[in-house]
Formats: C-alpha cells, sequence, structure tokens
C-alpha cells in the first residue's frame, strides 16, 4: 500500500470533515483546527493502513486528551455519510 496516497485521501477527507466546524475553543488551545480533528484523522489513518479500505457505517471516535490532559469525549463519525460515494483504490 503507498503510504503517501493514504495520508493525502485521510487529509482531504478530515479537512472536508472539519469545514465549517470551529476551531477548538478550549482555554489555552492552541490549535487552527476543530476539537476531534486530531482523533478522527489519526482512526482513519490507521483504519486504512490496517484494511486497505475505507471504514464504513458509524464508529466511534475514542476519547482523547486535550494538552492540559483534560478528558475530551468520544464522538460518533459516519462515514458512510462522510465518505459518500467515494471509492478508495490502493
Amino acid at each position: 500500500m503507498d503510504e503517501l496516497k493514504i495520508e493525502g485521501v485521510v487529509e482531504e477527507i478530515v479537512e472536508g470533515w472539519a469545514a465549517g466546524k470551529p476551531i477548538n475553543q478550549s482555554p489555552g488551545s492552541t490549535s487552527t483546527k476543530p476539537a476531534g480533528y486530531y482523533r478522527l484523522r489519526g482512526y482513519l489513518l490507521e483504519y486504512m493502513q490496517r484494511h486497505g479500505a475505507f471504514p464504513g457505517g458509524v464508529h466511534e471516535m475514542p476519547e482523547g486528551r486535550d494538552s492540559f490532559n483534560r478528558v475530551e469525549p468520544s464522538f460518533p463519525v459516519d462515514f458512510d455519510m462522510l465518505l459518500g460515494s467515494r471509492v478508495f483504490e490502493a
């Protein structure tokens, strides 16, 4: 599998998910990305590297920790809606 291709596809998908969402509003956050961005990116990247395919259906993103070690709640992502008719060609 072409790792650079997977990373590029993941980045494109996650950027699309992030479009229009407010940046992380946690006190002290220096991120310009919405809350959950990096967890979704990591989850999708790992999933695609392991399976060589997009996930389908709803997947729960794991709890996370912010830069101050505060818990960030898990959240669902409906990959069918997020990906639409997109097809991954490994």
